[in-house]
Order: C-alpha cells, then structure tokens, then sequence
C-alpha cells in the first residue's frame, strides 16, 4: 500500500447506537457501528476520494478485529495500527429521545489511551502531505496528549500541513486544562475545524465572526467554524465567508462534524478554495445526518457531488 496523504491519530471506539428512541428497556435493541472522531475522519475523507492512515493502538480482541475489517474494507492504511494484549478497544453506547442523545463511554485505560510519543512512526508522519488530531485524542490521557503534540513536531518539522478539531468534551477534562491545550493546539495548525457551540465554551465568545476571529489570530491559515444547522463560516485572510447548511431530512447528527473536517481536508489536498472546499464538506455533512450511527451514513464522494448538483445555491 502507498504512503498515505494523510495520517490520523487518535482514538476508536465501537459504537452500540439504541434503534428505537424512548427509555431504555429489556426489548431495546442496538446496532453495532463504528465510531471514534478521528477513525470516523478518516472514512469521511477515504470515502470523498482522499488516501488516509491511521496511527492508534487497539486490544487484542474482537472489538479491535471489527475495526481492522472495517478500515482495510474503507482502505484505509493500517500498517501502523498497534495491537495491545494489556488493553482493551473502547466502547459507547447512543440512546435517543427525540433529537437529543445520551452517550454512555466504556473508555478508561483502554488502549489508544496508552499511546505515548515513542509509539509514533516518525518517518510515516513526515511523509505524509497532512496530520490530523482532535482534542480528543489529547483529552482521553496525558500519554496520549504528549504523542499528539510530538506528532505535530514531527509533522510541521517536515513542512507538512497539520489540521486539528478541538471537538471539546467537557466529561473528559476540566474547561481550564482543555482550553489552554486546544487554543495551544490551534496555533501549531494549519487547518481549525471548531464547532460553535464549543468554541463559546472555549473563548467565552457567543457571536460566531468574533469566534471566527479568534481562533485565525491564533494563527492557522484556514478556520472553519461548524454551525449546524446555519452551515459553516470560514475565516482566512482574506476575510469571512458564511456557507449555508444543504436542505436533508436528518435524523442523528453523529460523526456529521468528523464528516465534515474529512471531507475539507480532502478537498484542500485537492486544490480546492477554503470556500469550495466548505461546501463540498457542508454536503457531506449534511449526507451523514440522514441515518443512524457514525459510519453507516457518510457519503461518497458520487453522492456528495450530486446533492451539490442538486442544490446549487446552498
């Protein structure tokens, strides 16, 4: 398999999404699906047309089989995948009342938590065009928090894009520890992928251009700042630009902002303008709401085009 144009880090985790909405009870039933923002990123961008690897650890079990089955079939490259006989692959649970989602985690000490820098294949990141990472990934230990930024060494030591989600999780660390290593983390990025509704956590700012504008002082060249339901506004230097959301029936928003920054990340490889390159991951964000799960949903790159076809003014 060739080098990977990008290279992902961070943490899986099988997803058991409750098919019905309502309480739980003994005649619910789940569906077994994959998740884990960074796993979902590189489908999203393997599936818009991108080349992607992983670097994470999974346990030697039948939840880390799943996952290896899955990414070769996305093909995804898993040559630096470890495997952990002392850890086990995390897990989540989804149950739905409405629009809203209740999330249970079996993640502690599980074994992408216990990645630490010297797990990291230097080489295989600097040569890849592109890093990505997430605040999870630095949230979920502090082992895995140092290989997060030892990998964004390596890659800006060799002139390589790094682009980060902040994708904020207030259950996994205190707001003050996270603020300070994501805003930390934005300033070594290239690509920013913030959500609004973190990102007013994170700077205690409510409205979405002065957002905007505080995470491309921090220093990336392109912020694109997720709005739900209104789209997405990206920042450059040359000034704002806001991209309204692609009108789909949606049903469960999981993994749509994953979706989005591989669909993004893919396009800019490509050439494409941080304006284009919004668009073509509004689609393909807006695609990923129209099932359940995380994987299931996301796109391809014929049906993103042709929801762009279809909706040309969006």
């Amino acid at each position: 398999m060739p080098q990977p144009e990008i290279v992902a880090i961070g943490e899986p985790m099988l997803e058991l999404n409750a098919e019905e909405e309502g309480p739980l009870s003994e005649a619910t039933r789940f569906l077994v699906g994959w998740g884990g923002d960074t796993s979902n990123f590189c489908i999203a961008a393997s599936r818009a047309g991108g080349n992607a690897g992983y670097l994470t650890r999974l346990g030697e079990d039948e939840f880390g089989e799943s996952f290896l089955a899955l990414w070769q079939r996305e093909g995804i490259d898993t040559r630096q995948v470890l495997r952990d006989p002392r850890a086990y692959t995390a897990a989540y649970f989804i149950s739905r009342r409405g629009r809203q989602h209740f999330f249970t985690y079996f993640r502690r000490d599980s074994a992408a938590s216990r990645m630490r820098p010297e797990f990291l294949p230097s080489a295989y990141i600097a040569q890849a065009r592109l890093l990505h990472a997430s605040g999870i990934s630095q949230a979920i230990s502090t082992g895995a928090c140092d290989a997060v930024f030892a990998a964004i060494g390596i890659a800006r030591s060799a002139g390589r894009l790094v682009s980060y989600d902040p994708n904020f999780r207030p259950k996994l660390w205190p707001l003050e520890r996270a603020r300070a290593v994501i805003h930390e983390t934005c300033r070594l990025a290239d690509l920013v992928f913030p959500s609004l509704d973190e990102a007013r956590l994170l700077t205690g700012l409510d409205d979405a251009e002065e957002i905007a504008h505080f995470y491309l002082g921090l220093g990336p060249k392109v912020v694109a700042l997720k709005m739900g339901a209104e789209g997405s506004l990206v920042a450059t230097a040359e000034g704002l630009e806001r991209h309204p959301p692609f009108r789909v029936e949606s049903i469960d928003m999981s993994g749509a902002g994953d979706t989005f920054d591989g669909a993004f990340v893919t396009a800019f490889l490509e050439g494409k303008s941080p304006s284009a390159c919004a668009r073509f991951a509004n689609a393909a964000a807006a695609l990923t709401t129209t099932g359940l799960g995380c994987v299931r949903p996301i796109p391809r790159r014929e049906a993103i085009e042709d929801l762009m076809r279809r909706q040309p003014s969006a």
